[in-house]
């Protein structure tokens, strides 16, 4: 018997993968979310405009750590999902064995991205946080205590509804 192709049928068959895959890359993500147990609100770094980025400062506030690096495809997609973040949270980025910070004030000037960046030269702030996958994307609550993270690609949307959901 041949099965015919109503609209019904299709959007069943789109819905059941999409959940699927939603399923699946859920799953992925808990099993590669690093276990971390140090405090970034400890941290008082420098970006790559020689800025001081003193995390203390970002309490009181939601805030996203973007571990990623000028290598990673995925982060280069990603980039722009986190640049429009960027515009309504507070938002740091941790640039991981990406070359000079003057080589990543050209790749942020080339692909038109303002957030700030912390050059993580040798990758010894990745290791303390046992970051191992790239990007990973760490969503902190206003109290400071780590509420979300998210390996691999992450959507603005899906992004903006995980900080939505702390506020």
């Amino acid at each position: 018997m041949k099965k015919r192709w109503s609209l019904k049928y299709i959007l069943k068959e789109i819905v059941t993968t999409l959940l699927i895959l939603f399923i699946v890359s859920m799953a992925l993500n808990y099993i590669r979310k690093p276990e971390i147990n140090e405090n970034i609100y400890s941290y008082k770094l420098t970006d790559i405009k020689n800025r001081k980025v003193d995390f203390k400062r970002y309490q009181g506030k939601p805030l996203v750590v973007h571990f990623w690096a000028t290598w990673c495809p995925i982060c280069k997609l990603e980039a722009a999902n986190i640049e429009q973040l960027s515009k309504e949270y507070s938002v740091i980025t941790i640039a991981v064995n990406s070359g000079s910070n003057e080589e990543l004030i050209s790749f942020m000037k080339e692909h038109r991205l303002s957030y700030r960046v912390i050059h993580d030269k040798s990758a010894s702030l990745a290791k303390k946080f046992n970051i191992e996958v790239y990007p990973t994307t760490l969503i902190y609550d206003k109290v400071g205590e780590l509420k979300f993270t998210e390996v691999g690609y992450s959507t603005t949307l899906g992004l903006k509804a995980r900080l939505e959901l702390i506020n």
